[in-house]
């Protein structure tokens, strides 16, 4: 199947517009499941370019306590990987924003690896990142992606090997997620300085965007990391407004979020 060409254009168009592209992860149903949608095209009215739409997971190992606990309302609330494909579709019948889908390995190696390349791709899905898929095992699951037309997008670290990073490079489509630190996600005051010498390991391997993420939660962090990087990573801060905000303001809260870290007015 011929690869989804969403997630290339919007960085070539923010780039063109001499600006970092703004990636927002979303855990998929929480609150609830029929109100993921909504949230979604809220954040893109605020000034997200990319939506990482999160498949909930009981045992996540790369993520924050707010992570964490948007995992568990959410399954809590019904959420399936059927339940999170049905919500990508929805927002695609609604929305040109690129869908990656964000998960563990588990709940999409039940589902079926095959079987959920080709019905994410039927529901909008532009790519898929798996944050504990070994870059040195992903040779099987890069196919089936390649094979039904979906951007593989794998994870850098500052740990990261050049034997790692070369791996990286050759598996990667659509962008590639640099870790700005090492342990879990969340929010935090400053972006690691190490992350800039990552950025230029990569840059010597590959042509592709490079989106930097963990401890993305302000105006100043995404201005700071797109001095050197195509785009940056925003998940906790947005999880952690679904936490606190009542219902009726959540997408306003939301939006307004996404107007502060983007810069739109």
């Amino acid at each position: 199947m011929e690869p989804s060409e969403r997630i290339s254009r919007r960085f070539a168009e923010t780039r063109a517009a001499g600006r970092p592209a703004l990636v927002v992860y979303l855990t998929a149903g929480d609150p609830r499941p029929e109100r993921t949608p909504a949230l979604a095209l809220a954040l893109e009215r605020g000034g997200a370019d990319i939506l990482e739409l999160g498949v909930p997971f009981s045992d996540p190992i790369a993520d924050g306590p707010v992570i964490q606990q948007a995992s568990e309302r959410a399954l809590k609330a019904g959420t399936t990987v059927e339940r999170v494909l049905e919500i990508a579709a929805e927002i695609r019948r609604n929305s040109e924003i690129p869908i990656v889908l964000f998960s563990y390995i588990n709940p999409l190696l039940h589902y079926g690896f095959d079987r959920l390349c080709r019905d994410a791709r039927q529901a909008g899905v532009d790519g898929v990142l798996v944050t504990d898929l070994s870059v040195e095992e992903a040779e099987e699951p890069v196919e089936a992606m390649r094979r039904h037309g979906l951007d593989r997008i794998f994870l850098a670290a500052p740990t990261s090997t050049d034997r790692r990073l070369d791996l990286v490079a050759r598996y990667s489509s659509g962008f590639v997620y640099v870790v700005s630190r090492t342990g879990v996600t969340g929010a935090r005051d400053t972006v690691e300085r190490s992350v800039e010498e990552l950025v230029h390991r990569l840059r010597a391997r590959t042509p592709l965007p490079l989106a930097v993420g963990f401890g993305i939660s302000r105006r100043e962090h995404v201005e700071q990391v797109g001095r050197y990087a195509d785009g940056a990573v925003v998940g906790s801060a947005v999880m952690r407004v679904v936490d606190e905000s009542a219902n009726e303001e959540l997408e306003a809260r939301l939006e307004g979020l996404c107007r502060e870290l983007s810069g739109r007015q």
